[in-house]
């Protein structure tokens, strides 16, 4: 067996082992998602606290493409503190997502499971 063969069965060997690897990560990643969901959308606190994160994020983005920088800061704290609101659980899942594809099919399911505490906003 020459050099070539042993590093293309390594490859091959490493690919498969990666994505074993990853199927459990993506699955608590989900199961993390619904359990966020129903402790925020149990509690008229955490949903309130939810919905103004949300429009402070939108403000946040704005404030942003607007330059500024000393409201981008403003917005950032008081959403930090909201999110404190929300729960350790809410930023540990938040934490975990940052390194996630959202265009990636569980990046997707996620962002699917997430959008039902947007729509508990519009009430």
């Amino acid at each position: 067996m020459d050099l070539r063969s042993i590093v293309v069965i390594l490859i091959i060997i490493g690919t498969s082992v990666s994505a074993l690897a990853q199927e459990p990560s993506a699955a608590n990643l989900k199961t993390d998602t619904q359990n966020v969901v129903k402790i925020i959308s149990s509690d008229k606190a955490k949903v309130q606290a939810y919905c103004d994160a949300v429009k402070l994020g939108e403000r946040m983005d704005q404030a942003e493409q607007n330059n500024d920088s000393k409201m981008a800061e403003e917005l950032f704290k008081k959403l930090d503190e909201l999110s404190q609101k929300l729960g350790p659980e809410y930023a540990a899942l938040m934490e975990r997502l940052q390194d996630l594809d959202p265009n990636s099919p569980v990046g997707l399911e996620i962002s699917s499971t997430l959008a039902t505490l947007d729509k508990l906003c519009n009430q």
